[in-house]
C-alpha cells in the first residue's frame, strides 16, 4: 500500500480552506448587498410616500447647497480673472507707483503725501539696475478725442515708453508700436485701440489718419489687436502717444509716472524689488527705520489682497451655510422621529420576520441619508441655474469647481448621517411585541 507523501497532504488542505473561505466571503458579500438594496427601496417608498413632507424639510439642506456653491463658483470664477485680467502685470513685472495698494481712508490720506514718482528716478533707474530686463513708464488721463465730425468720450490717452508693448505684452493688428526715435523727438504719433479704429475707421485704414484729443493732433502709427473688456468696462478705447510727448502736452503737477519693470527671471523677482527699493530710499534720503514714501508690488500682492477679499466673502457663506444646515439637519431629525412613531408597527413586524437591530439603524440611517442627499442634488441643480442666469445677466464670471459639487454632496449626506443616528437608535430600541401592538 502507497503512503501519500506529507508534501501532498500539505499542498491540498490550504486549497481547500482558501476556496470554502472565498465562497464564504462571496456569500457574505452577496448578502450585504441584498440587504442594503432592501433598505435602500424602503427608503426611497418611504420618501415618495410623502413628497410635500420631504421636500419641505430638505429646504435647509437645499438652501445651505445652492449658497455654497453659488458662493463657491463665484470665488472660483472670480479668482482665476482677477489672476488673468487684473493681476496679470505680465511675465515677472512689478510696478514702483506712488500709491500702490491701498485698502483704509488713513493709509489713502497719508499717501497723499508722498512726493510723485519722476521722469528722473525713471532714468536713473533704468541705468543702475543690474536685475531689470526692461524696463517702461506709463502716465495717464481721460480725454475726449475727435475725427472729423465724430466723437469718442472718456478715451484714455496714455503716455508710454518704448518698451511699454514688450512689457504689457501689446499685440500688433496693424501698422507699428512707438519707437525710441517717436520717444526722442516728441513725435505727434499715436497707437490705438481696436475701439477708437471701430469708432473712426470702420471702413477704412487708419494708418496715415490723423485725430485730435484737445487742442493736440495725432498721427495714427498702430492699431493693437482687440484686448476685450473687464466686469463689462472696455479696455480698448486707448491712444498710447510718447511720454515725452505726454509730458510736454499733458503733463500736470499733481501726476506721478508708473514705472513697469520687468526682472530678468521669476527666482530674482524679490531681489530685484529690493534692489529698486534700496535705490529709491537712497536717492530720497529716507532713514533707515523710515517707512517707503512709494509702493513697490506685483501680481501676488494684487493676488493676496483679493484672496483675503475672497476669504472674507467665503467665512460669510460658511457660516450662512452652517446655520442653514444645522437647521435642515434638526428638521430631518424630527420627521425621522414622527416616521418612527408613525411606522411604529411596521418596526414591530420586521423585528418579528427576523430583521435584526442593525437593520432597523441600517434601514432608517439610508432614510435619512438618502433625503439629505437629494436635498443636496436639488440645491447643486439650483445653484447651476444661478450660476448660469448670473453669467447670462451680468459681467461677474463665475465657473462651477468640480471640489464644489464633491463638498456640497459630502455635506449634505453626513448632515442627513449625523442627524439620523439618534431616529434610527431608537427604531431599533423598540420593543418587537409592544410594536406588533400599536396602531397603525
Amino acid at each position: 500500500m502507497g503512503v501519500v507523501p506529507l508534501r501532498g497532504l500539505a499542498g491540498t488542505t490550504p486549497l481547500a480552506g482558501t476556496a470554502g473561505e472565498a465562497s464564504s466571503r462571496l456569500e457574505r458579500y452577496r448578502r450585504g448587498w441584498r440587504t442594503f438594496a432592501e433598505t435602500l427601496k424602503l427608503a426611497v417608498d418611504a420618501i415618495r410616500a410623502h413628497k410635500l413632507r420631504s421636500f419641505l424639510t430638505l429646504l435647509g439642506v437645499i438652501l445651505a447647497v445652492t449658497t455654497l456653491v453659488s458662493v463657491m463658483s463665484v470665488i472660483a470664477g472670480m479668482n482665476f480673472y482677477v489672476a488673468d485680467k487684473i493681476a496679470n502685470l505680465g511675465a515677472n513685472v512689478y510696478l514702483v507707483h506712488r500709491f500702490g495698494i491701498i485698502t483704509s481712508e488713513d493709509a489713502w490720506i497719508k499717501a497723499q503725501k508722498r512726493p510723485l514718482i519722476t521722469m528722473d528716478e525713471y532714468n536713473r533707474l533704468q541705468e543702475s539696475m543690474k536685475t531689470a530686463l526692461r524696463m517702461a513708464g506709463e502716465e495717464n488721463q481721460s480725454v475726449d478725442i475727435r475725427y472729423e465730425n465724430v466723437l469718442l468720450e472718456n478715451s484714455a490717452i496714455v503716455g508710454v515708453t518704448p518698451k511699454y508693448a514688450e512689457i504689457e505684452v501689446l499685440s500688433l493688428a496693424q501698422g507699428r508700436f512707438l519707437t525710441e526715435a517717436d520717444e526722442l523727438h516728441h513725435s505727434p504719433v499715436a497707437f490705438i485701440g481696436s475701439d477708437v479704429m471701430k469708432k473712426f475707421f470702420p471702413t477704412v485704414d487708419p494708418i496715415g489718419k490723423t485725430i485730435r484729443a484737445g487742442t493736440h493732433t495725432y498721427e495714427i502709427i498702430g492699431v493693437a489687436q482687440e484686448i476685450g473688456t473687464v466686469f463689462g468696462e472696455s479696455q480698448d478705447n486707448f491712444l498710447l502717444i510718447p511720454l515725452s510727448t505726454y509730458e510736454k502736452e499733458w503733463k500736470t503737477q499733481r501726476e506721478g509716472l508708473t514705472i513697469f519693470v520687468q526682472a530678468r527671471n521669476a527666482e530674482i523677482m524679490e531681489t530685484s524689488q529690493d534692489e529698486a527699493r534700496m535705490y529709491l530710499r537712497a536717492w530720497r534720503h529716507l532713514p533707515a527705520k523710515a517707512d517707503d514714501n512709494f509702493s513697490i508690488f506685483g501680481s501676488a500682492s494684487i493676488m493676496s489682497l483679493w484672496q483675503q477679499i475672497t476669504g472674507n466673502l467665503f467665512f460669510m457663506a460658511t457660516a450662512l451655510t452652517s446655520v442653514f444646515l444645522v437647521v435642515g439637519g434638526i428638521v430631518i431629525m424630527n420627521i425621522m422621529l414622527a416616521s418612527v412613531t408613525e411606522r411604529t408597527r411596521e418596526i414591530g413586524l420586521r423585528r418579528a420576520l427576523g430583521a435584526r437591530k442593525s437593520h432597523i439603524v441600517l434601514q432608517f440611517m439610508t432614510e435619512s441619508a438618502l433625503m439629505s442627499l437629494t436635498g443636496g442634488v436639488i440645491g447643486l441643480a439650483l445653484a447651476y441655474g444661478v450660476v448660469g442666469l448670473a453669467k447670462a445677466l451680468t459681467p461677474i464670471p463665475m465657473t462651477t469647481p468640480v471640489s464644489a459639487v464633491v463638498i456640497a454632496l459630502v455635506l449634505s449626506t453626513s448632515v442627513g448621517l449625523f442627524f439620523g443616528i439618534y431616529p434610527a437608535t431608537r427604531a431599533a430600541k423598540l420593543d418587537p411585541i409592544e410594536a406588533l401592538r400599536a396602531d397603525g
